[in-house]
């Protein structure tokens, strides 16, 4: 197997907002097939689009009705297959969404679940009886607020739902539905994807004493309840690990395949290592420690890459996705330099790289009015920002016509932020010096490194606000310099260096010392022996 996962970059695409064909303000997978060849000019390696499956959307997706069908706001399965062919034919590969842990109520198994106790699939979703005096069975708080139980009159039971009401959790100590879940991944192996990224694959098992959790230990309020407990009943059980070594299987029974895990826990590093130790688990994981950081400095760097000092498996990075504020504005500050900065720096580190959509584009945090929001998460915790639909609306591809060339519908889905219009692909197309030219760039550089997409790293810090990032590879050595202060400063480079990528183009090497204008950077290359 040729393992082409590592050290890849992988452009995930949120369908819903990245290109409308038909007009009707939502993105559909025509609207991908069209742009697939902007993604391989790009230089990535592979896609990962977030969910297309059957379902009534009340968390745009991830709450699926049917795992072997396309919805129909997004196509069918011959266009499926048709985007398939193209990808593949640009040398794409191709990853879907996943969702297991959970879900929709609307899915055929949960109705007939939920209609007695002793019908097929009576135990195929968390069920529970009350405690005497009618209450939830535990204390378990579910992420999108309030318990994670909810009443079922025809049952006479609670249900399980880690997130919302409509998104039930499916139970994993029965092997019927770990059965039926392993022969839906060979549904979409056998249609040829190249992969899965596996949404929340830690929640798959619960504990089955049904426990309390404790308390956690806050030093304030958390802006969310659930954060008031240590979840260490209701995610990241031991059985899950098994369940992975059955999928491992059936990935590898497939040759050239690749899984990907998104790990949400306490120690959301330690987890990550975990849930990708080799030979029978992931192949690669994703924790939110970049993610959901509101400030970007040296040791967010250092101590992702330190809690990896001596693992077996392969880490996934990545500064922004579908669930987070754009990171040109939550780390960035809404600074070209330091936008960029963030991204030399993302393409440095040791593992698979994932940008999100628009991100190519340095696009900022959107702006969406109250009565405009879609998410209930962010009308949920509405205090004037946009939340996760700030990250989710429609991609701008050109700097006329309706709606920035995403659709020709009066009005889609989630609006357009105008102030996202002149960053529109096709003017950053035509500038040598946008983003969109330095990202192409960027990619082309790593893809040709051996250094940069499979050596080792060692992170540390130059100086004051400076991240150095040694790469090193059979025949290679790159070192990533990168100032994240607003001031100029300089870091001593021991032996002889030449800059092969600056940032900014004012990084200036001379007597063994670079000279970085702020948030300033270059990838320096060093002979490969030396300090």
């Amino acid at each position: 197997m040729s393992e082409w996962w590592r050290g890849a970059v992988i452009y995930q695409i949120y369908p819903r907002s990245f290109r409308d064909s038909n007009g009707d303000g939502i993105g559909d997978l025509d609207g991908i097939i069209e742009k697939l060849d902007y993604l391989a000019r790009l230089g990535v390696d592979g896609v990962w689009l977030s969910p297309i499956f059957r379902s009534p959307m009340k968390d745009f997706g991830y709450d699926v009705s049917d795992y072997r069908d396309i919805d129909p706001v997004f196509g069918d399965l011959r266009r499926f297959d048709a985007l398939l062919a193209k990808a593949h034919a640009l040398g794409l590969k191709v990853i879907i969404d996943q969702v297991w842990s959970h879900t929709s109520d609307q899915h055929a198994w949960f109705r007939e679940s939920a209609a007695s106790r002793d019908n097929a699939k009576a135990d195929w979703y968390v069920w529970a009886d009350p405690k005497p005096d009618g209450t939830p069975p535990n204390n378990w708080l579910a992420t999108f607020g309030g318990p994670s139980w909810t009443w079922s009159p025809t049952r006479r039971q609670y249900y399980l739902h880690n997130f919302l009401e409509a998104q039930p959790d499916l139970n994993y100590w029965s092997a019927e539905v770990q059965d039926e879940i392993l022969d839906i991944a060979r549904f979409w192996l056998d249609r040829g994807v190249d992969g899965f990224r596996l949404d929340v694959i830690n929640y798959l098992v619960h504990d089955r004493l049904l426990r309390d959790n404790p308390p956690a230990q806050r030093k304030r309020p958390p802006a969310v309840a659930m954060l008031y407990q240590a979840h260490i009943h209701d995610r990241s059980q031991p059985q899950t690990l098994a369940f992975l070594k059955r999928l491992r299987a059936v990935i590898d029974s497939y040759g050239d395949r690749m899984t990907v895990g998104e790990i949400g826990d306490e120690d959301p590093l330690a987890r990550q290592r975990e849930y990708s130790e080799p030979p029978d688990r992931l192949d690669t994981a994703y924790a939110f420690h970049m993610l959901d950081a509101r400030r970007a400095d040296p040791e967010l760097f250092i101590s992702a890459l330190e809690a990896w000092r001596g693992a077996a498996g392969w880490p996934s990075w990545s500064l922004g996705n579908h669930d987070v504020d754009r990171f040109p504005s939550r780390l960035g500050k809404d600074d070209p330099a330091f936008t960029r900065l963030l991204m030399t720096a993302l393409m440095c580190l040791r593992g698979t790289i994932f940008l999100y959509q628009g991100e190519e584009l340095a696009l900022p945090q959107a702006k969406v009015p109250f009565e405009r929001l879609r998410d209930p998460f962010a009308i949920a915790a509405y205090t004037g920002g946009a939340f996760r639909d700030g990250a989710r609306t429609p991609m701008p591809w050109t700097l006329k016509g309706r709606q920035a060339g995403f659709s020709e519908a009066a009005e889609t889905w989630l609006p357009l932020d105008e102030a996202h219009r002149p960053l529109a692909a096709e003017a950053q197309e035509r500038d040598p010096g946008s983003m969109l030219t330095f990202t192409r760039r960027l990619i082309a550089f790593r893809k040709r490194s051996a250094a940069l997409r499979l050596g080792d790293v060692e992170p540390r810090l130059l100086a004051q606000g400076v991240l150095g990032l040694d790469r090193r590879a059979p025949g290679e050595r790159l070192l990533g310099v990168f100032n994240f202060t607003a001031e100029p400063a300089a870091a001593r480079i021991a032996g002889p260096a030449a800059v092969s990528f600056a940032i900014t183009g004012a990084e200036r090497l001379s007597r063994g010392e670079i000279a970085l204008p702020p948030y300033g950077g270059a990838i320096l290359a060093l002979p490969e022996t030396g300090p």
